[in-house]
């Protein structure tokens, strides 16, 4: 069992996010890793760095295409709103590492709408969907880990 060279792959090209987007997501060293002890050493959960980059690289595209939309003025607010859904009351979500007070109610909404739609989602081929239940101890466990806003999973 070994790193071996043959196991980086590296990024194609640079990779450098738009000032204008204000993205704070860490860019992994390599495009993939696939040595064995380094993929045996994870720290937490099953996904590497680069793993995990690769799924929350999915809200860039999201930014990027959504802000070329010429919104009428009463949606102007919707490529901000759908890009900070995975955004965090304490600053440790993506993109922005925005913290609960730069959150507006709306964004603070569709935080907590997207943890209970895949919390609940019985589409996913990957994992059961949650009871209702099951699914509001969940997220009142994220409150209390300051990933949701308190007052708006009082009122869901």
């Amino acid at each position: 069992m070994a790193d071996k060279a043959e196991h980086i792959v590296p990024h194609p090209t640079k990779i450098e996010f738009d000032p204008k987007f204000e993205i704070k997501m860490p860019v992994p060293e390599y495009l993939a890793n696939r040595g064995e002890v380094y993929n045996l050493s994870i720290q937490k959960g099953t996904l590497t760095a680069e793993d995990r980059f690769k799924i929350n690289e999915h809200i860039v595209g999201t930014i990027k295409m959504l802000e070329r939309m010429p919104f009428p003025a009463e949606l102007a607010k919707v490529p901000r709103y759908a890009s900070t859904h995975h955004e965090t009351m304490k600053g440790t979500g993506y993109p922005r590492q925005l913290k609960g007070e730069e959150l507006s109610i709306p964004e603070r909404i569709m935080a907590l709408a997207d943890v209970f739609e895949a919390l609940t989602a019985a589409d996913r081929p990957y994992k059961k969907a949650k009871s209702l239940s099951e699914s509001l101890r969940i997220m009142r466990f994220m409150v209390l880990d300051e990933h949701l806003d308190k007052e708006v999973y009082q009122l869901f």
